[in-house]
C-alpha cells in the first residue's frame, strides 16, 4: 500500500556524491594504494570513475538480479582501471581490487555536505514529501545513509534502494514505483542528483522535474535539459523552498 495522496511536491535525493562528498574516500583509497600525492588529478579521476560506474552498471542489470554480487565485483574492478588508464595509470586487477576495499571502508566514514540537514528539514516543515532514491545493494547503501543520520531524518519508507526495489536509475520504472509507494505525482515530482546518465536523465524520461546538482562543474553527457542546475545547497534550497 502507498501513501495517502500527497498535496505538496514530492522532493527525493540521491545519495552518492549529493548528500556527502563521494570524492573524499576514492581519494583517500588512491594515496593508500597507489601513494598518489597532492599534484594528482582526483577530481576529473572521480568523474571518469562514476562515468564507467554508470555504464558499466548499465550492462550488469538489476544489482538485485542473480550472480550480481559477483557482477558487481568485477565492475568496480573494471571501473577502477578504465578510469585510471584515462590519465596513464595502469593497475592490476589485485590493486584494482585493494582501491575498491579501501574506497568502500572510507565510504563509512563520511558527513553530509554543510546545508543538507536544514534543507530536508525546511523541505518538510512546509509540507513536502522528501525521500531519497538510490542505486545499489540494499545493506550496502543502507550503511551509508545511516553513517550519514539519513535514517532519523527522513521515514524508512521513503527510502528507496535499487536493491530492494528491482529496477536502477536510469530506469523509469523506479521512479514510477516510488510515486505509486508514496502517492505522489510525476509531474509534482523532483529529483536531486549529481549523476548525469542516472539522475538527470532517468528523471526527465520518468517526466519529473530534474534538479542536476552539478557542484563538479562537469560538462552535460547528452543533449537532455535539466529543469534546474545548481553547484550548492544555498543555490538549491532558493529553487525547491520558492
Amino acid at each position: 500500500m502507498g501513501e495517502k495522496r500527497s498535496f505538496g511536491k514530492g522532493i527525493f535525493f540521491d545519495v552518492d556524491d549529493t548528500l556527502y562528498d563521494h570524492l573524499q574516500p576514492l581519494r583517500e583509497a588512491l594515496r593508500d594504494v597507489l601513494g598518489t600525492g597532492e599534484e594528482f588529478p582526483y577530481e576529473e579521476v572521480y568523474h571518469r570513475f562514476r562515468y564507467y560506474s554508470d555504464m558499466l552498471s548499465a550492462s550488469h542489470g538489476a544489482v538485485n538480479a542473480q550472480g550480481a554480487e559477483r557482477d558487481l565485483q568485477d565492475m568496480r574492478v573494471k571501473r577502477a582501471q578504465l578510469a585510471l588508464a584515462e590519465f596513464g595509470v595502469h593497475v592490476t586487477n589485485p590493486e584494482a581490487a585493494r582501491i575498491q576495499q579501501q574506497y568502500l571502508e572510507r565510504q563509512f566514514r563520511i558527513t553530509p555536505f554543510p546545508g543538507v540537514m536544514k534543507l530536508i528539514s525546511d523541505l518538510q516543515a512546509a509540507g513536502h514529501v522528501v525521500g531519497l532514491i538510490t542505486n545499489g545493494p540494499e545493506r550496502h547503501q543502507m550503511a551509508k545513509i545511516k553513517a550519514l543520520a539519513m535514517d532519523a531524518a527522513i521515514p524508512s519508507e521513503r527510502i528507496f534502494i535499487s536493491g530492494a526495489v528491482g529496477y536502477d536509475k536510469p530506469d523509469p520504472r523506479l521512479f514510477t514505483f516510488v510515486n505509486e509507494r508514496t502517492g505522489t505525482k510525476a509531474s509534482q515530482s523532483y529529483y536531486v542528483g549529481d549523476s548525469w546518465r542516472n539522475d538527470v536523465v532517468g528523471a526527465l524520461e520518468a517526466g519529473w522535474t530534474a534538479v542536476w546538482f552539478n557542484h563538479r562543474r562537469v560538462e552535460p553527457e547528452s543533449e537532455h535539459q535539466p529543469h534546474y542546475t545548481a553547484g550548492s545547497y544555498r543555490e538549491l534550497a532558493e529553487f525547491l523552498l520558492s
